[in-house]
């Protein structure tokens, strides 16, 4: 089964037992915007997680913006909302799938494979004429053990290693004014990481806002040497996480997140730095 269900494929299934469904509805600037919208209207018997309280660990020197939580307090906060090891879980946000991805990769991280995104969202859910409610879920807690999965994540330290290896493609994967450093709404610092070409995650989706399949994530990354490594960054480690999926649905298999990304990168000032393109 591919990562996305549908709404169509979730309304049939929502009230399975092994289900779990989170909310991931997070705006950027606006910390508590997610949770109010999560208050007001749901998908019946979803959970909220917060892209900062329960799926980041709080900023530090370095790290970035969202570093990666605790490895312990993340399996605390999964199993307080009724997350098992053998639960499936189904993740949806208003933003593009940009918080819900960042959940699924936490996940397939501590080794859950049976989680899923679900396309569009929730406007989507909601324009469908699918319930919706303002009922928060009495929270029976599971029990979640995590297998932490190292090959999925790359540090600093290794990133700066890398740079000029012929067998490494790092993608950067914001948009392209701030790739090329003519503008940086949310960091100290514009430009790339050295050597960084420039795949913008929101292409991954069509211009109706649902998830491309394989084949036109393929087409995206044809110019890519399917041979090599790739490391994918975006300023805090976020909006990279819809790019590692779709790589690998393109069917590249050796794909790591540097969760740290860009506002990481920058934290360092001996780093080097690049602008324009590349």
């Amino acid at each position: 089964m591919n990562n996305m269900v549908s709404p169509k494929w979730l309304l049939a299934r929502m009230y399975e037992s092994d289900i779990v469904i989170v909310d991931c509805r997070f705006l950027m600037g606006k910390p508590d915007a997610g949770r109010e919208l999560y208050e007001v209207s749901h998908i019946p018997g979803a959970v909220y997680l917060d892209l900062e309280k329960d799926l980041s660990a709080p900023v530090g020197e370095h790290g970035g913006r969202h570093p990666l939580p605790d490895i312990f307090e993340c399996t605390v906060a999964l199993s307080r909302v009724g997350i098992r090891n053998e639960t499936r879980v189904v993740a949806y946000d208003d933003q593009g799938g940009a918080m819900a991805s960042r959940l699924w990769w936490l996940l397939k991280y501590l080794g859950h494979e049976q989680v899923f995104m679900m396309d569009e969202g929730f406007t989507a859910w909601v324009n469908a004429g699918f319930p919706v409610s303002s009922e928060q879920k009495v929270l029976i807690p599971g029990k979640f053990l995590a297998t932490v999965q190292h090959t999925m994540l790359v540090e600093m330290d290794e990133v700066k290693v890398l740079l000029g290896d012929e067998k490494v493609t790092l993608i950067d994967s914001r948009e392209a004014p701030r790739y090329r450093g003519e503008v940086e709404p949310l960091d100290k610092v514009a430009g790339h990481i050295p050597g960084a070409i420039n795949r913008f995650w929101k292409d991954g989706l069509a211009e109706s806002g649902v998830w491309k399949d394989a084949a036109a994530q393929a087409e995206r990354f044809a110019d890519l040497n399917r041979d090599h490594e790739f490391i994918v960054y975006c300023g805090s480690g976020v909006t990279a996480t819809p790019n590692v999926i779709a790589l690998q649905e393109a069917g590249f298999n050796k794909v790591r997140l540097y969760a740290g990304s860009w506002s990481d990168w920058i934290s360092y000032s001996e780093n080097p730095i690049a602008t324009g393109d590349e």
